[in-house]
């Protein structure tokens, strides 16, 4: 009789990798920043190599260095499916970076937003990053605040959309200079939205945040979480700033 654990490790006894079947959105793409620091020796071969792969299958990855303290090398991953997003998170920490801090959502239209023109929702929906000559770049999360005095959530549908309604004519002045992608994460993540800005210049950056801030909707119900600045660039450009 042979041992019970004869064959156990062998991956010629354990039968076929099997695929799982995708796990898309109902409509729209599936997101994840990841924010990495790397601890010591990166492969960078295995890296190009991911990013070759994830690219091969139809996702968006745009490589951010990142300045200041709170990452090294950024990645901001689009496309359908979130078990090729797993994977590429996998094969990012297997060469060698650590991921310290991430985000996932979902590409989505407002419900203050219906009715738009076909092609502006699909802008938004299906994204095509990043922008040309638009290399500044931050994120950051957002939520509406549920306060005692000023609870977004406790207003009609009518007051928020007039509310959002002058935020998105402010945001309108910074078109050209701004792109900016809102995407979904409530129930997703510990905030609301992920907000994704590219710009020509830095202070673009600044100035398009500042100036929406004093928009109603932002000065009493707005809350915002931290924010990661840095570099659109090629996965070259990045490691080479990140690993010198």
């Amino acid at each position: 009789m042979g041992r019970p654990d004869a064959g156990a490790g062998d991956p010629s006894s354990m039968g076929p990798v099997t695929t799982p079947e995708p796990l898309v959105p109902s409509r729209g793409l599936s997101v994840v920043h990841l924010f990495c620091h790397h601890g010591g020796e990166v492969d960078r071969p295995a890296l190009i190599k991911a990013v070759d792969e994830a690219v091969a299958a139809g996702f968006q990855v745009i490589p951010l260095a990142l300045v200041g303290a709170k990452a090294d090398v950024g990645f901001m991953v689009i496309g359908p499916d979130l078990w090729e997003i797993r994977r590429f998170q996998s094969r990012v920490q297997g060469a060698g970076l650590r991921v310290d801090d991430s985000y996932v959502s979902v590409t989505e239209v407002s419900e203050y937003a219906q009715g738009m023109p076909e092609a502006m929702m699909n802008a938004r929906l299906y994204p095509v990053l990043p922008p040309e000559g638009k290399r500044a770049f931050c994120f950051y999360p957002m939520s509406k605040r549920r306060g005692e005095t000023n609870n977004w959530y406790a207003l009609d549908y009518e007051r928020r959309e007039g509310l959002m309604r002058e935020h998105g004519s402010t945001g309108k002045t910074f078109r050209g200079r701004v792109l900016q992608l809102v995407t979904g994460s409530t129930g997703l993540d510990d905030w609301e939205w992920g907000v994704s800005l590219f710009a020509v210049h830095l202070d673009d950056l600044k100035e398009c945040v500042y100036t929406m801030r004093y928009d109603e909707g932002s000065t009493l119900y707005g809350e915002f979480g931290p924010f990661y600045t840095g570099i659109v660039g090629t996965l070259d450009e990045v490691l080479d700033a990140a690993l010198g």
